[in-house]
């Protein structure tokens, strides 16, 4: 095996966003607006809460690979569009921060004595609201298929790096 143990996590963080813009590009029309529950985030403020997460946590524990860290934590944006681009843009940046300090052997600066700790973290809270959209979506009746939806999931984690 070539591969280090760093680049299998960091391939697993890629791998783990690509299933969640694989998941926010097979939601259906008018999906962006589905809720599990009356009162529930919508999935757009799912979405964009979790690049929320991801921008604020970078700003706290490695705050020199900030970014602009979005001012609203749930915020409805009916932009499949923009919101990839957000959610693409704020994994580099978490990719970034993690390689940079576990490279230089550095923790976190607030909660994790290792940088891994914050992507492991990321991908638990990613997963719950993952869960949370498809149900969410089957709620307001508008299901993602499984046939449709376990290719763009489960094949890009069994899927051998090339």
């Amino acid at each position: 095996m070539e591969q280090t143990l760093l680049d299998a996590v960091l391939d697993s963080w890629d791998r783990s966003n690509r299933i969640l813009i694989n998941l926010l590009r097979s939601v259906p029309e008018g999906g962006l607006t589905a809720r599990a529950l009356p009162g529930s985030p919508t999935v757009s403020e799912m979405f964009t809460h979790m690049h929320h997460e991801r921008m604020t946590s970078v700003a706290e524990e490695a705050p020199e690979f900030a970014g602009e860290t979005p001012v609203g934590e749930w915020v409805f944006d009916p932009d499949a569009r923009h919101i990839e681009e957000l959610l693409t843009e704020s994994a580099r940046i978490v990719r970034a921060a993690v390689l940079a300090r576990t490279e230089r052997g550095e923790p976190m600066a607030l909660h994790y004595d290792h940088p891994i700790l914050l992507l492991q973290l990321l991908q638990f809270h990613e997963t719950y609201h993952h869960g949370q959209i498809k149900l969410a979506l089957k709620a307001a009746g508008t299901p993602v298929a499984d046939d449709t939806v376990g290719p763009l999931t489960w094949d890009v984690w069994r899927r051998r790096s090339s």
